[in-house]
């Protein structure tokens, strides 16, 4: 499945203080090239995922089209009196493997998920298996893996450089620094086997309990959410044998 997705502009003389104060990756890395980020609720807790690139003096936002107009809510709301637009961009997303073209920002989470670039026209289909890639690589997508009960560290963004820890306070930061400084995660995204199939969503069992979700699935892996004390052996997801070694 591949994404729809949704640009904006970030424009003004405030724009780059702005989202430096929201984001929870660090605005001075686009100097470097395409950034991947998220806001946060105050509670630490996932809202949006995205993609920031440099264009002339204004910022791209690449968001998914199912979350875009609520993003550009709660932007507005966040701006108040700073000099800051939020403009939608007439513009497509093309992705690719392989040499990052001219125009192209290579993908920040992952080598092996290739490049971006934002164009006049339609990409054709390129006849790529985004979802083989993102499950090689336990990569999660907005609004399969990664929903409004998610916390970025359980989803892997600070291995999919999502998150930067030096930067200045963002909303949701104390949360996230919190877990950062635990001496580690019980529970998070992790790559499975999967032998057979089960709907995305369906709920992981070992011995009659729950021990996690399986989410998207591909060539006999997939993504699963997982409390990592209470996996072992004999795991199922509806009809399908699941199975992790950390």
């Amino acid at each position: 499945m591949t994404e729809t997705r949704a640009l904006f502009e970030i424009s003004g003389t405030d724009a780059d203080h702005f989202l430096q104060g929201l984001a929870t990756n660090d605005v001075a890395r686009l100097a470097d090239g395409l950034v991947y980020s998220a806001i946060l609720t105050p509670q630490g807790k996932y809202l949006a995922d995205f993609f920031l690139a440099r264009r002339g003096d204004g910022i791209i936002l690449d968001v998914a089209e199912e979350i875009a107009q609520s993003l550009a809510m709660r932007l507005n709301m966040y701006k108040l009196r700073a000099d800051v637009k939020i403009t939608p961009l007439a513009l497509h997303v093309h992705r690719g493997t392989g040499e990052v073209p001219e125009d192209g920002f290579a993908d920040p989470r992952d080598p092996s998920l290739g490049w971006r670039a934002y164009r006049d026209t339609p990409q054709e289909d390129a006849g790529i298996d985004w979802d083989a890639l993102r499950v090689a690589a336990c990569v999660p997508e907005t609004g399969i893996e990664l929903t409004s009960d998610s916390y970025i560290l359980e989803a892997g963004f600070e291995r999919l450089h999502g998150v930067d820890f030096r930067k200045g306070c963002y909303v949701g930061q104390e949360v996230t620094a919190r877990m950062k400084h635990k001496t580690e995660l019980r529970k998070g995204l992790a790559k499975v086997k999967v032998e057979g199939a089960a709907p995305v969503g369906t709920e992981i069992t070992r011995d009659g309990r729950v021990v996690g979700t399986l989410f998207t699935q591909s060539g006999g892996a997939g993504i699963a959410y997982l409390r990592f004390d209470r996996t072992g052996v004999d795991m199922v997801a509806g009809d399908a044998k699941v199975s992790w070694a950390p």
